[in-house]
């Protein structure tokens, strides 16, 4: 049987270095171990200020993460999703283009230009259908006058 002496002497040692470290082994007054434990009080002790709120002591403000997008096409359609977290709260919600204007006037009026470019682009490309569409019609009623007659 092999006997490794490092870790029979590796106890004792340990118990030697407690010995030493303990302050009634090494003869030391409370005083010196009260200000090892509270180094907070040896720092205004020597002259430093402490910045900040105490550990603990700070608030934390509870966010919540909420993603609201707003997706518009060319032709003036407009659909709104909502997202808790990773979780879907609402999906493909069609919403009339006079309330996405307002709600982004309401929110910022950085966000309400350019959404108000792209409705107004919509209402354009709206009203140049229509007015195809219109003599479309008309050309269709000169054509059913022709065969009535």
């Amino acid at each position: 049987m092999t006997v490794d002496t490092a870790t029979q002497q590796a106890p004792q040692e340990i118990a030697q270095e407690q010995d030493q470290t303990s302050p009634a082994a090494s003869g030391g007054d409370t005083a010196t171990s009260e200000q090892d434990a509270n180094p907070a009080a040896d720092r205004q002790e020597k002259g430093k200020t402490q910045r900040g709120r105490a550990k603990g002591s700070a608030r934390k403000t509870r966010t919540v993460e909420l993603t609201l997008t707003v997706t518009g096409t060319a032709d003036g359609e407009w659909q709104a999703e909502l997202k808790h977290g990773s979780k879907w709260v609402a999906r493909g919600l069609d919403i009339p283009a006079s309330a996405v204007s307002r709600a982004a006037k309401e929110l910022h009026e950085d966000l309400s230009v350019p959404i108000d470019e792209v409705i107004n682009a919509a209402r354009e490309q709206q009203q140049a259908k229509v007015a195809e569409l219109e003599a479309q019609l008309e050309q269709a009623k000169q054509a059913l006058a022709e065969l009535e007659s």
